[in-house]
């Protein structure tokens, strides 16, 4: 029989069991919970031979492994998310046993007591904010004097393209400022993220914010329609809102990792 360890999804309080009743998780694995200081944590009982930590490090290498067991984690996370609050731990967060997991239940109680109490009653929404910087210099551009010979006009519109270009994007960092404080005003926290690669996201132009916000949920309307107001600032500015999620962002501190 295979040796097994405990992959844990997330932290929550009182998870009612239909929350878990037929779900299943990471590498199809039931979906159970465990209980310690008046936390539950919710967990799969897995494969040391593909969840072990010298499997996960071959693993994470695998796109395709990692792309579905990041799917199923979510999925289950999700599940829990419908009937109660629940702090939402980083992919493979694996225990070799169940007294392991008990005992960071235990270890760790405030700091897992106070991110659901950080997060009761709302909701992550995820902002992404884009510009097409050709587009807006273009728009700026100033034509050459009439006057001006073939080279002298192709120095000056060369000079003024840089400038422009310069000055189109301190225009466009000033704005996504502006977008991100009015956002903050409205929602309880944010936390910043790196810009994306296109070549990750798919998407063109240059990521000039990429945050996640933490609304409260009767403040979700508010939340959105700020985003669709801000979206048609300039056209050459595209506003991308996601969620609501479950506030992976805003989980414990250093959440994601592996003890045997």
């Amino acid at each position: 029989m295979d040796e097994t360890a405990i992959y844990v999804y997330g932290i929550a309080r009182d998870v009612p069991a239909e929350a878990v009743a037929g779900v299943r998780g990471v590498a199809g694995a039931p979906v159970a919970t465990l209980d310690a200081e008046g936390l539950t944590a919710v967990v799969s009982r897995v494969s040391l031979a593909e969840f072990g930590e010298d499997a996960l490090r071959r693993n994470l290498e695998h796109l395709d492994w990692l792309e579905a067991t990041a799917r199923a984690h979510h999925a289950v996370v999700d599940a829990v998310a419908e009937h109660g609050v629940i702090v939402p731990l980083g992919l493979a967060t694996v225990y070799r046993n169940e007294d392991r997991a008990r005992g960071a239940l235990r270890e760790r109680h405030d700091e897992f007591t106070r991110a659901l109490g950080r997060i009761t009653g709302r909701t992550e929404w995820g902002v992404k904010m884009y510009a097409d910087l050709a587009e807006a210099a273009s728009r700026e551009a100033a034509p050459a004097p009439a006057d001006a010979r073939p080279g002298t006009a192709y120095l000056r519109r060369r000079s003024a393209q840089r400038h422009d270009e310069e000055e189109t994007r301190r225009e466009i960092l000033t704005l996504a400022g502006h977008v991100d404080d009015e956002l903050c005003a409205i929602a309880a926290t944010r936390r910043l993220h790196r810009p994306q690669d296109p070549q990750l996201s798919g998407e063109r132009g240059w990521m000039i914010l990429n945050a996640a916000y933490l609304v409260d949920d009767e403040r979700a309307e508010d939340f959105r329609t700020a985003v669709a107001r801000l979206a048609g600032t300039r056209p050459e500015l595209r506003l991308q809102l996601t969620g609501p999620w479950a506030p992976y962002s805003f989980a414990a501190e250093e959440e994601a990792w592996t003890e045997y």
